[in-house]
């Protein structure tokens, strides 16, 4: 076991490690950028491609249908290119993932249907899904080993850069189209477009990207296996102790992504109706209630993302003093604690303005715990499936978990009307943050000690 240095894990990296750094966060955070775009312009798109009069119930299910088509594909993304990462290099796939994912995010602005639109966001959906692993495991194999927690939890801080940014530019375009800067109804188009800006990025820096030492060994030594997809898997599923490892690394991963999927994606839902209902007993005309509903919901986000941050830099800081399950198990807990209290109790703008930040440190702390702890539990002929494996499987329990709750909604509280009926079934799933405590003991604790090889 190595003893973990004083030194601050930033003054650790020579200008190549910094290089690699920034550029796989970037990927990262653009990436996120391209996930939070489509959550803002999903319904305007939907709206735009449909026949005029087009029931906004139907409008709101053909969303759905199109986030399910794209959660898919980045499932399937994730699964695919994690391996050829494994097989071909970090470095080299995560350059096609960039690519794929932005390319046709812009070639979203071209949608004439629903069809195309659902074409394109399923094969942005494809690149998407693998950038993540890839990322993570460059840097991993890359920074050296006292430096690679912390470098790994700021990988995912800076990843809310890319959400607040999406937000900016919606309100950006919304305000040249009220303007008549763009035409009406297009703002959407716009959004999809600047998703295209990473491909610019990777361009001028893949030249200069190298595959990371330990990949180039084990290439080196013939311990890749064949040529195959499936040789990662294999080797995986072939061997009792990363068999365990993925099989801890899912249930983990899957806990946080459906805490933030499917519990998490019903606040802006419960306070569009109790903010409405606060400013109309405010006596606002119907215009003004619903600028002061969108403005409350916004600064909530952006309230929450800022928590968001500081949650994932505090789950950085205990993984390193604590360890990874004892971080983990604190952070599940809270995040139980806070979500069941904040949809039980929330009522004003007010209340929401401290509880989201609260729901966003702890809902996403733990995402930075699957950025520094699924890498270290795979070695290198395997790491960027195993990651990959983990944190994507979570996207298809997460719309698993999105039906349920709706069924939760719709079924069994229905009785109850909105938005109590919403309440109860988010607070009914924070269940599955028990899930994610229960698997700790079987977690190996990988605090200070180097990568598997």
């Amino acid at each position: 076991m190595t003893q973990e240095p004083r030194v601050a894990w930033f003054r650790q990296l020579t200008p190549y490690h910094w290089f690699v750094f920034l550029v796989a966060s970037a990927c990262w955070c653009f990436d996120c950028l391209d996930q939070r775009l489509f959550t803002l312009a999903r319904v305007p798109a939907v709206t735009a491609l449909m026949p005029d009069g087009t029931d906004a119930s139907i409008v709101q299910a053909r969303g759905k249908d199109v986030t399910a088509i794209f959660l898919v594909g980045w499932g399937i993304g994730g699964l695919i290119f994690g391996a050829l990462g494994d097989k071909y290099g970090r470095a080299r796939m995560l350059t096609v993932t960039v690519l794929l994912y932005s390319g046709f995010t812009g070639f979203t602005y071209f949608s004439q249907t629903f069809a195309g639109f659902a074409f394109f966001r399923f094969m942005t959906g494809l690149g998407v899904g693998g950038v993540f692993g890839l990322a993570v495991a460059l840097i991993a194999e890359t920074v050296p080993n006292s430096a690679r927690p912390g470098a790994l939890g700021m990988l995912q801080v800076l990843s809310t850069i890319g959400n607040l940014s999406a937000s900016a530019f919606k309100i950006l375009f919304d305000t040249l189209e009220r303007n008549e800067v763009i035409r009406a109804g297009e703002s959407w188009r716009w959004m999809f477009l600047v998703g295209a800006l990473p491909a610019v990025l990777i361009i001028f820096t893949a030249k200069f990207l190298r595959e990371p030492e330990p990949w180039l060994k084990a290439k080196a030594e013939g311990r890749l296996g064949g040529h195959g997809i499936l040789t990662p898997y294999f080797s995986l599923l072939g061997d009792k102790q990363w068999r365990r490892n993925l099989l801890v690394g899912t249930v983990l991963a899957s806990t946080g992504v459906v805490g933030l999927w499917a519990i998490g994606e019903y606040a802006p839902d419960v306070q569009r109706y109790i903010f409405t209902k606060h400013f109309e007993e405010q006596g606002l005309s119907p215009a003004e209630v619903k600028e002061s509903v969108n403005n409350a919901i916004t600064l909530a986000y952006v309230l929450n993302m800022i928590g968001a941050a500081c949650g994932m830099w505090a789950f950085t800081r205990l993984a390193m003093w604590l360890g990874r399950r004892p971080a983990f198990a604190i952070g599940f807990t809270a995040a139980l604690i806070v979500t069941v209290y904040a949809y039980w109790k929330m009522e004003t703008p007010t209340d929401a303005y401290w509880m989201m930040p609260l729901m966003g440190a702890t809902h996403l702390a733990t995402f930075a715990g699957f950025a520094i702890y699924l890498p270290e539990l795979f070695p290198s002929r395997m790491r960027s499936t195993g990651t990959s494996f983990c944190y994507n499987i979570g996207r298809f329990a997460a719309a698993g978990g999105s039906l349920f709750s709706a069924a939760l909604a719709t079924q069994f509280y229905g009785d109850y009307g909105t938005p109590t009926k919403e309440r109860y079934a988010a607070m009914t799933m924070c269940a599955i943050f028990v899930l994610g405590i229960a698997i700790l003991p079987f977690a190996p604790e990988t605090k200070d000690k180097p990568l598997p090889e």
